[in-house]
């Protein structure tokens, strides 16, 4: 599996969000995505889940286009993953309804089959007490893991993270992080937004800083966080280590 994006524009109204991004993702890499906000992480994720449509250039999965408008992004998304930092479960529905319903509904998966692959995700992941609970009956990160769950059921060659903690409290973002790492080490391939910059530098095959709708700089973690070349990123990697992100 390899995907590529190449000369990726994407704007809304006059506000030129992507300004040109190339970005190579290989089969079980951990591409980490840092920036300051309004960079063009989540958008760049929402392209490249086909949630936002580009204004040019292409994206293309094993060589295969799939920026194009005859594309079927419902297909593509049942190749593409992607987790919010918004839980976005179905208060009215318990954990298992929400984890099948769109394998069920969607990709059409027999009920059976996306069940038993849920309870087994849902207990690997320290959830499996939890398959008739609702939502609100959660932790903030056990929400969290559950929406990961939600995004694996299905299988997806490619996962896609838009600041999965940002929206936790400090105690619970270890939690979740703990199954990202463990996604990592199990060779899932991902592409993740996030301000965890020690997390980045210990499980990211790649980091790509992003500023301005732009990829400033891109290497292995040891190189972009512990001696960037480009004074941008030197600029905002002093900011985060004076914020105590990046011990």
């Amino acid at each position: 599996m390899k995907l590529q994006l190449r000369d990726v524009h994407k704007s809304f109204g006059s506000n030129h969000v992507l300004k040109g991004i190339d970005l190579d993702v290989d089969d079980h890499q951990v591409v980490c995505l840092i920036g300051p906000s309004g960079c063009g992480k989540s958008t760049l994720l929402r392209t490249i889940n086909l949630l936002e449509r580009i204004d040019s250039g292409s994206i293309r999965l094993d060589g295969v286009e799939i920026s194009g408008r005859n594309v079927d992004p419902n297909q593509i998304r049942q190749r593409i993953g992607i987790v919010f930092q918004s839980f976005n479960l179905f208060p009215h529905m318990t954990v298992l309804r929400n984890l099948t319903l769109g394998p069920i509904k969607a990709s059409g998966i027999p009920r059976e089959q996306a069940e038993a692959k849920a309870i087994g995700l849902l207990e690997r992941f320290g959830l499996g007490d939890k398959v008739d609970e609702y939502p609100d009956r959660l932790s903030g990160g056990q929400q969290q893991r559950a929406a990961i769950v939600r995004a694996l059921v299905g299988d997806p060659e490619v996962l896609l993270l838009d600041e999965i903690t940002s929206a936790l409290d400090p105690e619970l973002v270890g939690e979740v992080l703990s199954v990202i790492r463990e996604l990592a080490e199990r060779g899932l391939t991902m592409v993740l937004a996030t301000h965890e910059m020690g997390f980045a530098r210990d499980v990211a095959s790649r980091v790509v800083f992003l500023d301005d709708g732009l990829v400033v700089e891109s290497g292995p973690p040891s190189q972009v966080l512990g001696q960037p070349t480009q004074p941008r990123t030197q600029r905002f990697l002093a900011r985060v280590i004076e914020g105590g992100r990046l011990s």
